[in-house]
């Protein structure tokens, strides 16, 4: 990563929105816990031209779902967010996987991501243990 120092405030600044958005992804990924089989951590990325969801289990460092816009003729705009949460929700229960860990990946909880992760729970995914037992 390239940093370069601040010369007023004595602190280290990111070099441009990329890089930005990989050191809030960082801590993200601090304090959301390590994605398992059980509960394994739904990763989303989007671009500007396509969106991404992967179901991952960190402890063997496996994908075990995945679902894109690539193949689908989606867009990508909130249609095709929505959509897409619906699809990765099937891929993921067709697996087996009821309950996620969502990982937004640096990007804010807002448009085309709060939409993959509102159509997916509406679709049947769980991203609370606490709605998983009542």
């Amino acid at each position: 990563m390239h940093m370069k120092l601040n010369a007023g405030a004595g602190c280290m600044s990111l070099k441009n929105r990329k890089e930005q958005r990989a050191a809030r992804h960082m801590r993200i990924r601090r304090r959301i816990s390590a994605g398992t089989a059980e509960r394994p951590r739904m990763a989303i990325f989007v671009s500007n031209r396509y969106m991404y969801v992967q179901f991952i289990d960190d402890v063997a460092a496996n994908t075990l779902a995945s679902a894109s816009t690539l193949k689908g003729g989606l867009k990508c705009n909130l249609e095709g967010a929505k959509a897409l949460g619906e699809i990765a929700a099937k891929a993921a229960l067709d697996k087996g996987i009821k309950i996620v860990v969502v990982d937004r990946a640096g990007y804010k909880y807002h448009g085309r991501v709060k939409t993959i992760v509102e159509s997916a729970v509406a679709a049947g995914l769980s991203i609370s243990a606490k709605t998983e037992e009542a």
